[in-house]
């Protein structure tokens, strides 16, 4: 509940600076130690195991690779969420995307199809912008008409550009890729010692110096790019009013629904970029039904990521290492249970010295049940690698769910004047 202005009340404000308070702030150092220590537990157990593909620089690439459309689906998110708007329509931005860069991509080459995709994911936004802002729809009956929308467009606008085989289009030309010399032969030889933790550094090193797409690099930059203009900008700081206080943005003569649309707009642009880059670069080809939910994993990495650019691309990363292992032999993936061991019993001893019994005496308890798991089986179905990806969100999230703070005002409609 907020006062008539907008504004959180003395109990939403308390509650703010006492989680706050519990929250252990992930500075740079905390975050270098907690990424080593995760690749000193994966070693360990490529070492224990000898299953190679757990990290080898294939794995870390195809990772990356699927990182980058759930990063963008989920920095479109972030976008709209920071204005107030809650846009679970990104499913249906990608899948506009998609179709829009196998069209272009087709006829006139794979940068005409990337700048397609992000013109129908933008146009996508902004017909959830009208929806829910100039008509004060409810956010998510016009997320989920979205999500309709772009399937039943692009099944017909098929139809009619390809008529032959109307649920895909024929091959786009590949994106340029880029290799950094020596450096890409000395990670890699690195890697082939097969050392503990070192020869891990070396495929990580492999993995973004070799045969890297250029569109990982714009995806990369639109990063630090979306933090800088959020957070260090007058604009960015107008944008975010809008989803926290809107009424009391409103009376210092900001113009909430100017920012609400650019927000929106920008937000289905890059899920629409995120659907191209699917479609352009992993595939090669437009294919009926390609994003398989990546829009709504997308929206999840930005939830696990607290609505913070940082937390995004670290959650956009586990989600895109887990559907990665799906392509890796079963022995990694059957090697995975160890590490989900491990790191079982490491937050079990952290919530022990937090003195949170009841969490530390749960995890060990599923260390225990996975690690008996882990010993009964000598390799998993390949239905367990392919339901990895969705089960490790839920479990993500569920584990996340007590530290997020979403925006005070996100999802609640605005009408001009209303409250005054």
């Amino acid at each position: 509940m907020t006062t008539k202005l907008g504004l959180p009340t003395p109990g939403e404000v308390a509650g703010t600076v006492a989680l706050q308070r519990r929250t252990v702030r992930l500075t740079g150092w905390r975050l270098a130690v907690a990424l080593a220590g995760l690749v000193a537990v994966i070693s360990a157990v490529r070492i224990i195991t000898g299953a190679q593909e757990l990290d080898s620089a294939g794995t870390i690439a195809a990772a990356i690779g699927f990182a980058i459309p759930l990063g963008m689906a989920g920095l479109g998110g972030l976008w709209s969420e920071r204005s107030g708007v809650v846009n679970i329509g990104l499913e249906g931005m990608m899948i506009l995307g998609t179709w829009g860069a196998g069209w272009a991509g087709t006829l006139y080459g794979p940068w005409w199809g990337l700048l397609a995709g992000v013109v129908l994911g933008a146009i996508g936004g902004l017909v959830h912008a009208i929806a829910t802002v100039t008509f004060a729809v409810d956010q998510i009956v016009s997320g989920v008409a979205i999500n309709l929308l772009g399937l039943g467009v692009t099944q017909y606008l098929s139809t009619l550009v390809f008529p032959n085989q109307p649920t895909q289009s024929d091959q786009i030309p590949p994106i340029s890729t880029f290799t950094i010399p020596g450096l890409s032969d000395w990670s890699a030889s690195l890697a082939d010692h097969q050392w503990f933790f070192v020869s891990d550094l070396g495929s990580m090193v492999h993995a973004v110096t070799t045969d890297v797409p250029y569109t990982t690099l714009i995806a990369v930059a639109l990063l630090p790019i979306t933090f800088y203009v959020l957070w260090r900008t007058a604009f960015g700081l107008r944008l975010r009013s809008c989803g926290e206080a809107p009424y009391a943005a409103e009376s210092l003569g900001v113009n909430v629904y100017f920012h609400k649309y650019v927000a929106v707009v920008v937000s289905g642009g890059l899920a629409g970029f995120g659907g191209a880059v699917l479609a352009t670069v992993l595939s090669g080809i437009y294919r009926e039904g390609q994003t398989q939910g990546q829009g709504f994993i997308g929206l999840a990495a930005m939830i696990f990521g607290n609505w913070r650019v940082g937390g995004l691309a670290s959650g956009s990363l586990l989600f895109g290492y887990t559907q990665a292992m799906q392509l890796r032999s079963g022995d990694a993936v059957h090697a995975l249970l160890l590490v989900i061991v491990i790191g079982l019993v490491l937050f079990a001893l952290f919530r022990a010295y937090r003195r949170a019994v009841t969490p530390a005496v749960g995890a060990l308890v599923v260390a225990v049940v996975v690690f008996l798991w882990y010993r009964a089986t000598d390799q998993l179905p390949d239905q367990v690698a392919y339901v990895t990806p969705y089960v490790a969100t839920l479990l993500v999230l569920s584990l996340a769910s007590q530290r997020l703070r979403m925006p005070a005002a996100d999802g609640r409609p605005y009408i001009k004047g209303q409250e005054h």
